[in-house]
């Protein structure tokens, strides 16, 4: 039976269920809508702000020649009649349908932060910051808000490599997913690489020269940079699908969306079941992977296998030279084991360099699942 599959978005998840469709079948037709013309290696942008890498991967490369490239943001749903509308004009029908739009920042409550706050959660955002970088002499200061993987690897890379005063504020602790130990090597790095650790404070207002924090201390910050909670886009609940508070898509253990079987989901802006998964590459890689052989098996005639989280662990570089290696449980709770120094850097490298030769090799898409 052939189909046209529409995949949202050309992240890591839906350019591994691109190739894993077209890998397997020749008679699927599998239309790619993206925003842009090529894949964003987003566990990169921090270092693409620091050091000018190129996070990018032409979709010569990242997706099958046969996938056709579909550029705009899709605006609507209409699940009752399988159609979709993008800003642009264009309208696609589908069969199925792989929702995999990602996330991003999500807005920011601190006074000011939409006029002078940065961020590095999209490709967009960490060429402004980029720009704005460029632009500050080796005096300035630079705050970066948030005390997550994504605050710590921003202000650890940033302070290898300008000679800026970098500044880490935290409403809670460092890297509170952590295991004691780990946290405790990652702030020594942190410390060594000379950034000022400000935890247990909450950021209230930002202006061009400063973070002001609850209670009124200032930190002086000619650039602050917003590394805080990662929300998803509106698409799904303004499309009238279900989904969870932070308005990611709601699946079965199966993938499907329960009220429209022929939408599957993959990634960053859904909820499995009772699993609230971890926003990482980690979780959609294999996701993707998962989504595509759903269809496959509805194509097939067959019933599709429930998907089944195996978390390993959580990298966090700290530069070019050092960083973290988490180990958790499948379930992704951290263990007593870790790997730091110089070691978790090379086994960060390693992982980083892999994923993307998960999503741009295409015979390694046929092996990669949760199954």
């Amino acid at each position: 039976m052939s189909a046209h599959v529409v995949i949202i978005g050309a992240g890591y998840a839906g350019v591994m269920a691109a190739k894993r469709l077209l890998r397997t079948r020749s008679d699927i037709t599998v239309s790619v809508v993206n925003p842009r013309p090529h894949f964003v290696q987003r566990i990169r942008l921090h270092q693409m702000i620091a050091t000018g890498y190129d996070a990018t991967v032409s979709f010569d490369s990242a997706l099958p020649r046969t996938a056709h490239r579909v550029f705009g943001t899709v605006t609507d749903i209409d699940a009752t009649v399988s159609r979709l509308t993008l800003d642009n004009g264009i309208v696609l029908d589908y069969d199925y349908l792989v929702y995999a739009v990602g996330s991003r920042q999500s807005p920011s409550t601190i006074v000011g932060a939409a006029e002078h706050g940065y961020s590095v959660a999209e490709f967009e955002d960490a060429t402004r910051l980029e720009s704005r970088l460029s632009t500050l002499d080796e005096k300035a200061a630079i705050c970066v808000v948030g005390g997550g993987l994504t605050g710590i690897e921003t202000a650890a890379e940033l302070a290898e490599q300008r000679s800026n005063r970098i500044t880490l504020v935290t409403g809670g602790i460092v890297a509170p997913d952590l295991s004691e130990r780990a946290r405790s090597a990652i702030l020594r790095t942190l410390t060594d690489l000379g950034v000022d650790i400000v935890s247990e404070s909450r950021v209230t207002r930002i202006d061009g020269s400063s973070c002001e924090l609850a209670g009124g201390v200032r930190v002086k910050a000619e650039c602050t940079i917003l590394a805080t909670e990662f929300g998803v886009p509106e698409l799904a609940r303004r499309s009238g699908l279900p989904v969870d508070d932070l308005g990611r898509l709601k699946l079965n253990d199966r993938l499907e969306c329960p009220s429209h079987p022929n939408i599957v989901g993959a990634g960053d802006a859904v909820t499995v079941g009772e699993n609230s998964l971890r926003m990482s590459c980690q979780a959609a890689i294999p996701l993707g992977v998962h989504a595509a052989e759903t269809i496959l098996h509805r194509l097939d005639g067959s019933a599709p296998h429930p998907v089944t989280p195996k978390f390993a662990g959580k990298c966090i570089s700290l530069g070019r030279r050092y960083g973290v290696f988490q180990r958790t449980t499948r379930v992704d709770e951290a263990t007593r084991m870790f790997i730091a120094g110089r070691a978790g850097a090379f086994v960060k490298e390693r992982v980083c360099s892999s994923t993307t030769d998960w999503a741009v090799t295409p015979r390694r898409s046929l092996f990669y699942s949760w199954t």
